[in-house]
């Protein structure tokens, strides 16, 4: 698993119209699409293992140019101005107040950081997450190449938030590898909070086995334990995750993961920090395998990544505007 915790076993839920309709499209692939999409747009309201992890993973040259580490290890590519919302090269935004996202507000969460290669010990420190203690945070998981899931969720989450701050949302992310390392996973969640954001969406790639393909979305359990109560979020973010899912189909024709969700591309976990000690709508993206090969072709990919990007982004404004 490429992020901050060990995997335990999704809790078994009842077969939804979403299980139902995903076994269905294995026969009948368009009508899974179509469904995908319907659902994604503001449909129905229905509602393994772990990956393994990187060992020994570099920040050596990755497989796209723009993307190669600079001298510190992290990605060379320009950083966007620091700040709770400020502006990014490229960036096209509406007059303020304008778009159908102003008023909104959006925290995008990207998966570790590549200085936490060399701050083993601050980030292997135990944080309090509710149901128990767990490290502040990972190094995250690389492709064969090098290419690390620290540098693929830098530059997908630059891309999403150019692409929200077009419909006129409010975005903040939780870093921009402008810090040594971290931020750890409960400070994550907090940035969420106390934004008050209307969905937060933390990006990441899995390191599973050569062979595991596909996408999932990361959805919260419900958990009331300790600091720790996801019972109003539950809903709604399984509401944004579906659309996320339906979305990220239809951008990138990516398939729901082989290895997890049962093929529904959705897993609910009780485990993992970020989503425990959230007090708004969350969901976790895993957008691919980077130790397969297939799925880390694409996901070197800069036209993919931007497909990507534009999956989530589609899904959350679907969901902000239901």
């Amino acid at each position: 698993m490429s992020y901050d915790e060990s995997h335990l076993p999704a809790r078994r839920r009842p077969l939804s119209r979403l299980s139902l309709t995903l076994a269905a499209a294995a026969v009948v692939p368009g009508a899974f699409a179509g469904w995908l999409i319907w659902q994604a747009t503001g449909g129905s309201d229905d509602g393994g293992p772990a990956g393994l992890p990187a060992q020994g993973a570099s920040a050596s040259a990755s497989a796209d140019p723009s993307q190669r580490p600079g001298p510190s290890g992290s990605a060379s590519a320009s950083k966007p101005a620091s700040g709770d919302d400020g502006a990014a090269p490229g960036d096209a935004r509406p007059a303020p107040g304008d778009g159908p996202l102003a008023g909104r507000t959006v925290v995008i969460d990207p998966g570790h950081n590549p200085g936490n290669f060399t701050h083993t010990a601050e980030i292997n420190k135990l944080v309090d997450i509710g149901t128990n203690r767990k490290e502040c945070d990972t190094t995250g998981t690389a492709g064969n190449s090098g290419y690390t899931e620290a540098e693929f969720t830098a530059d997908v989450s630059q891309r999403l938030r150019t692409l929200l701050r077009k419909e006129g949302a409010t975005v903040k992310l939780t870093h921009e590898n402008d810090r040594a390392w971290g931020p750890c996973v409960d400070e994550r969640a907090e940035i969420g909070n106390k934004a008050g954001a209307d969905a937060v969406i933390s990006i990441h790639a899995d390191g599973s086995a050569p062979g595991n393909r596909g996408f999932h979305v990361i959805l919260p359990a419900l958990v009331k334990s300790g600091g720790a109560d996801t019972s109003k979020i539950v809903a709604p973010s399984r509401d944004l995750g579906e659309r996320v899912a339906g979305n990220f189909v239809r951008t990138t024709g990516s398939s729901p993961s082989n290895y997890l969700g049962g093929g529904t591309g959705l897993d609910v976990r009780d485990d993992l920090g970020g989503l425990n000690l959230s007090t708004v709508p969350k969901v976790f993206v895993e957008c691919g395998n980077m130790r397969d090969s297939k799925d880390i072709a694409l996901l070197t990919s800069a036209d993919w990544r931007q497909k990507a990007a534009q999956g989530m982004a589609d899904g959350i404004s679907s969901f902000l505007k239901r």
